[in-house]
Order: C-alpha cells, then sequence, then structure tokens
C-alpha cells in the first residue's frame, strides 16, 4: 500500500510517503514562505525520492484542519487534485489526531494545542496508549485556561503544537507536572497523516467528498457577520 499524505494546515508544511507500512520519503518546511509556492515542489521531491508516481498512490491523506483557514484550503485542494487527475480516493486527517501521534504509547493524555489567533487556541486531548488517538476531549476553539480546566487532574499530560509558542510560560505555571514537547515532536508532521489513513482505509472517500475541518467560520466570514450586525443596530437607532 503506497500512502502520500500532505499537510499546509499550520506555519510548518510537510508531505510523506507512506509505502508498505514503513515511510519511504518526509519532505519537511518550516521557512515562513507561502505553502501554495512549497508544497508541490516539496511533493516532487518526495515522489521522485521514492521512486514513485501519481499513478502508483493508493490514497491521497490531507491533514484537512484545523488550522489556518487559507492554509488547510492549499492542502485540500492538492489532495483533491491529484485524487481526481489519478482517479484515487482520498484521506479526510484530523490536524489534532495526526499531531498527537507525535506521543503514541504516551502513558497519558497527549494535548495539542495550535494557535487559533484572536487570544484562543486549536485543541482537543487523545489518549494514545494504543499508539492510535483515542478522543478524551473533542476538538475545539477556546482560550488556553478554559482548554486547561477541561483536562482531568488524575492524569499525565502532554502539550505539543505551535500554541506553544505564545503559551509554554503558562502552562508551565498553571500545570507544572506537564510534559512539554522538545522542538523535534512540536509539528505535525505529515508521515502521521499516512499512518492515521493507513489505519481507517475504511473510511478513505472520493476526492469530490473532501472538505477542510473549522471549528470557527473563515475571518471575512465573522467580519462580514460582524458588519451586518452593526448595520442593524444603526437601523434600529
Amino acid at each position: 500500500m503506497i500512502i502520500v499524505g500532505i499537510d499546509t494546515s499550520g506555519p510548518a508544511a510537510s508531505c510523506a510517503v507512506l509505502r508498505d507500512g514503513a515511510v519511504a520519503e518526509l519532505v519537511a518546511m518550516n521557512r515562513g514562505l507561502t505553502h501554495s509556492e512549497t508544497i508541490m515542489p516539496a511533493l516532487d521531491a518526495a515522489m521522485a525520492g521514492a521512486g514513485l508516481r501519481c499513478s502508483d498512490v493508493d490514497c491521497f491523506a490531507a491533514v484537512a484542519g484545523p488550522g489556518s483557514f487559507t492554509g488547510v484550503r492549499i492542502g485540500v485542494c492538492a489532495a483533491k487534485g491529484l485524487a481526481h487527475a489519478w482517479n484515487k480516493p482520498v484521506a479526510r486527517v484530523d490536524a489534532l489526531e495526526a499531531l498527537a501521534m507525535n506521543f503514541a504509547h504516551f502513558d497519558g493524555l497527549a494535548c495539542p494545542i495550535l494557535d487559533a489567533r484572536r487570544g484562543q487556541v486549536y485543541c482537543a486531548a487523545f489518549d494514545m496508549r494504543s499508539g492510535l488517538p483515542e478522543r478524551a476531549l473533542p476538538d475545539a476553539a477556546m482560550e488556553l485556561g478554559a482548554f486547561l480546566e477541561l483536562l482531568p487532574k488524575d492524569r499525565r499530560l502532554a502539550f505539543l503544537g505551535d500554541g506553544l509558542r505564545a503559551h509554554e510560560e503558562k502552562i508551565r505555571k498553571l500545570l507544572p507536572e506537564a510534559a512539554i514537547a522538545p522542538a523535534n515532536l512540536r509539528d505535525l508532521r505529515a508521515d502521521a497523516a499516512c499512518l492515521l489513513a493507513a489505519a481507517r482505509a475504511d473510511e478513505w472517500m472520493e476526492a469530490r467528498a473532501l472538505t477542510p475541518i473549522y471549528l470557527r467560520a473563515p475571518q471575512a466570514e465573522r467580519e462580514r457577520a460582524r458588519r451586518l450586525r452593526e448595520a442593524e443596530g444603526s437601523g434600529r437607532g
């Protein structure tokens, strides 16, 4: 089985090739460049390094969010386009689940947090003892403090994700016993998306069915709703 994974949902982007359960190629980038400029050349490099063509691929796995609205769309559109062109299925991978794979077999809860801006994080919690994420808390967008209040007090906790850049100090202060991921385990990697897709082949879908995972409306929609509310309010006056 050959699975190609694509992730452009956050500041770091990556693509990977999983062949018969082993990671054949992984290309990861965190250079501050636009993902639309880097992901396809990286994918070409990964496929060439693995000695494969798109016709050899069994499934394209896309990290579909939550994350950057623009970034998520880039990865989803890339996977949909490739799958449609080669008549292949796609796998829809949750970013927080894929990120939690960095703590596979941890005996506590993996708690990924992604910077959602506006004072919030995208967050969830997973029991990783089996090696695959089993949900302890659902995906949500909320303030970090509210998320920490939801976490059980009797479990070991491990935090990872780009949300640590803004919130590591607060987590260490409030939860001094919690584990904080080192730099090499903080970012989502596309090989994790491949592994999740392989484990859930019964959930593969046609390319046209692939949609992003949004926990909030895009900023443009929120701003439009705000302007409409303001207009309605001024009209009542």
